[in-house]
């Protein structure tokens, strides 16, 4: 639906999107109108067209060897795990799904990034850019709660020991999966669709190397106060609640490692948690500096300088610091090469 003409100003109006909703893909819908009744149906990503051509090449060559490190380190996670029956447990199940994801949350903001490096005028259609916002927005959601499953995990492991069997059944981590994965996609298409339900009648120059909310927002001619509200909404169901449980998770696991007797025992128990701990805190660090930051605060810059380590940095420490803290991925890996594991 067409939202109302504003006088003085030019306007694009933006359908939402997504094929099972009233969508500008769909047939016979209109993308963006212009005044003139022509049709204009792409954005610019400002990106890093203010950097000269040689940091650009750069900046290229810098992201793309990180983007092709994380490919092939989380494909290495996810081939080891799958093939290694020692790895055939809950917490490594989630780690699969994390390494999926965040592979799936890198292709959906990278390629495109790494594009505007090599030609910043280049401009991306409105469905290119209602998707990448749809599959960032899908994946980064399901990683925050994947995260928060795997926390789980541990509290189960840990403190519940001898009914973690039971309660980490096949089943319960189907379930815990699925509803992770749910609740990227049922978020991921609200945002999308209150987005790109918006008429845009500013510059038309997103500030920004990807589609996010909050750039597009700030293009917006209408009033944005009821998608400011969807937002932190949103963000504070995604980053602060799974944070808490988290969080809460952890004090229940130190209290009980701390009433382990032996030295040998609460260092492996600790060991178990380190890896896991360090991705929560990156992760989440990071997308909270984004999103629950006040609005008075907000800057384009800063904006793109967090997010690079968010989008770039964070999914490659996924498969680093699991490969390179775990002991178990660490045996895994020499079996998998024909070595003999540390621990025999």
């Amino acid at each position: 639906m067409h939202a109302p003409g504003i006088p003085g100003h030019r306007r694009w109006v933006v359908t939402p999107l997504l094929s099972a909703l009233p969508s500008p893909l769909s047939p016979g819908a209109p993308p963006l109108a212009t005044p003139n009744g022509s049709a204009l149906a792409e954005f610019l990503l400002e990106g890093f067209s203010s950097l000269g051509p040689r940091p650009r090449m750069l900046l290229f060559a810098v992201f793309l060897s990180l983007y092709l490190l994380t490919l092939s380190g989380n494909a290495v996670i996810v081939c080891i795990i799958r093939r290694d029956r020692h790895l055939h447990t809950p917490m490594y199940f989630f780690l699969s799904l994390l390494s999926v994801s965040e592979t799936c949350y890198s292709m959906a903001v990278i390629p495109r990034m790494l594009q505007g490096l090599l030609w910043p005028q280049l401009p991306i259609p409105l469905p290119g850019c209602a998707a990448q916002l749809f599959f960032y927005l899908t994946f980064g959601v399901n990683n925050c709660f994947l995260l928060t499953a795997m926390g789980y995990d541990r509290y189960v492991a840990i403190c519940s020991p001898l009914r973690y069997s039971v309660i980490m059944s096949r089943a319960a981590c189907a379930r815990l999966a699925a509803g992770c994965l749910g609740m990227g996609l049922g978020m991921a298409i609200a945002q999308v669709t209150s987005v790109f339900g918006l008429p845009y009648c500013r510059d038309r120059v997103i500030a920004h190397f990807f589609c996010d909310v909050t750039p597009l927002l700030r293009l917006a001619c209408a009033d944005t106060s009821a998608n400011e509200i969807l937002t932190l909404v949103i963000s504070v169901l995604v980053l602060v609640v799974p944070m808490g449980l988290v969080f809460c998770s952890y004090v229940f696991i130190i209290g009980t490692i701390l009433r382990i007797a032996s030295a040998e025992g609460r260092k492996k128990a600790f060991a178990t948690c380190a890896s896991h701990l360090t991705v929560v805190i990156v992760h989440y660090g990071c997308a909270s500096i984004v999103y629950l930051k006040p609005k008075s605060q907000a800057s384009p810059v800063q904006d793109r300088l967090v997010s690079v380590t968010y989008t770039v940095i964070t999914p490659l420490l996924n498969p680093v610091v699991y490969s390179l803290r775990n002991k178990e991925v660490k045996d895994a890996l020499l079996r998998a090469t024909g070595r003999k594991p540390l621990s025999d």
